[in-house]
């Protein structure tokens, strides 16, 4: 059976390009176990943000897609979804939009004696994430981030919205 690891590198690799020649950005993979089914989620976004159509039309092409390459070896269920208020963050270019901003980042191995951090991002250059927490500003290895996300507040005015 073909590891988790392995289908999220496949499907990277298979279907941002095509998902970006659609006019979106594939933000996210993940291939999970839940309730007992297995699930390739896809989070796809674009600027203006998506619909519940733009998932539909998306998850159709993808569908076929993934039935010709056939490399989930196992039944699952296919989402195609928005990546919501709370974005997660994997790349270099995800956290460079997002300075300034408040975010949640867990760490592989710990900095510093902790794995958890939350702060204002400040900055991203050579592949390492400059937060400030409070008091403190770490300086964290993006090869070492296993999961982020931007943690939107709702007291900001980011819509025009008072």
């Amino acid at each position: 059976m073909r590891s988790s690891e392995f289908i999220i590198q496949r499907s990277w690799e298979l279907l941002a390009p095509i998902i970006e020649a659609n006019g979106y950005e594939l933000v996210e993979v993940e291939f999970v176990m839940e309730k007992g089914n297995w699930i390739l989620r896809l989070y796809v976004d674009r600027e203006g943000g998506i619909t519940l159509q733009d998932c539909v039309n998306l998850s159709g092409e993808i569908s076929h897609i993934l039935d010709v390459e056939d490399y989930v070896d196992r039944t699952y269920n296919l989402e195609v979804s928005s990546p919501g208020l709370n974005r997660p963050l994997r790349r270099e270019k995800d956290f460079k939009k997002y300075v300034g901003e408040q975010i949640k980042v867990i760490m592989k191995e710990p900095v510093g004696g902790r794995k958890n951090f939350k702060g204002i991002l400040k900055d991203i250059r050579n592949s390492e994430i400059i937060l400030e927490t409070g008091e403190q500003v770490f300086t964290l290895a993006l090869s070492n981030v296993k999961k982020a996300n931007v943690i939107f507040d709702f007291g900001k005015d980011k819509m025009g919205i008072k």
